[in-house]
């Protein structure tokens, strides 16, 4: 029987205080074989959303369809509002940072969100989101399903200047190495314009935002766009084609960098940096965002 999203999420948050627990009996051993236990569920997370995101496209009868939806990507941003009537900043950044799939500045969280969803992102309010959120998880753990996080930077491991991450991705995904910014780049394109197709395929012509986004994103990916006209699946086939080259050496950037966080870091300062590390890797220079 496959895992649910809150069993898989538990167990990632199991998985992370047993590892907590054998670094600080030094039991390498039992480290690297929960290391091992957390990027299975952290791979099995990740399919559980894709499949999820899958099937987030709800049919609507003609008879009440909405000339233009506000979105169509996740169902719950329609019902979760605060007693104003607007959707809570966090949840906000949340639905954008899930559709883009990668860590983002607040400019670009705040241009998806306007581009996808009804109301308005203001990215002066995320200026202190962030901290907002890791008070939040100091005092409770990891008692929300999800927590707006940094990005880290992968030499020092402290918090990547302007990036905003998501909790329960891997901690290999929240790492940005060298690569990372270019990579991340390509999957934000991928993002949108895979969200573009969800609305075209629901019968729901997407905004101009979207399109004028999607448009920005193709004009600096070779291939993925003519002049003529703008193709989502060529936007994807294109930059896909770029990641492709990227990708291995971006990954073991990232998967080393992510083995030390595990190592070094309590599970707060994987979530939203570190001190700055004396030993970090020399070359790099302090690459922050």
């Amino acid at each position: 029987m496959t895992a649910s999203l809150e069993e898989l999420e538990e167990r990632l948050s199991r998985l992370r205080a047993l590892l907590r627990e054998a670094r600080r009996a030094r039991d390498n051993t039992a480290a690297t074989r929960i290391r091992g236990e957390l990027r299975e569920v952290e791979s099995a997370w990740e399919r559980a959303m894709d499949a999820e995101e899958a099937a987030d496209t709800p049919p609507t009868p003609a008879s009440t369809a909405p000339a233009v939806p506000s979105t169509s990507f996740r169902p719950e941003a329609h019902g979760r509002q605060s007693a104003h009537g607007a959707v809570p900043v966090r949840e906000q950044v949340h639905q954008a940072l899930t559709l883009l799939g990668a860590p983002a500045s607040p400019k670009l969280i705040s241009s998806v969100y306007e581009a996808f969803f009804a109301e308005p992102l203001i990215a002066t309010k995320l200026a202190s989101l962030r901290r907002d959120e890791e008070r939040s998880f100091t005092a409770q753990g990891y008692a929300r399903p999800y927590y707006i996080c940094a990005a880290l930077t992968h030499d020092r491991l402290t918090p990547a200047r302007g990036l905003l991450a998501v909790s329960v991705w891997p901690l290999e995904r929240r790492v940005i190495a060298p690569l990372s910014p270019r990579a991340d780049f390509l999957v934000h394109a991928i993002g949108t314009a895979e969200q573009i197709l969800r609305l075209n395929r629901a019968g729901h012509p997407p905004p101009d935002a979207a399109r004028q986004l999607l448009r920005r994103f193709a004009l600096n990916i070779p291939g993925a766009y003519d002049d003529k006209d703008l193709d989502p699946e060529r936007v994807i086939s294109a930059a896909r084609t770029e990641a492709a080259v990227h990708q291995a050496a971006d990954d073991s950037e990232r998967h080393a960098a992510a083995d030390r966080a595990r190592d070094r870091l309590t599970d707060a300062q994987q979530l939203f940096g570190g001190p700055p590390m004396h030993n970090a890797l020399r070359g790099s220079a302090g690459f922050t965002s």
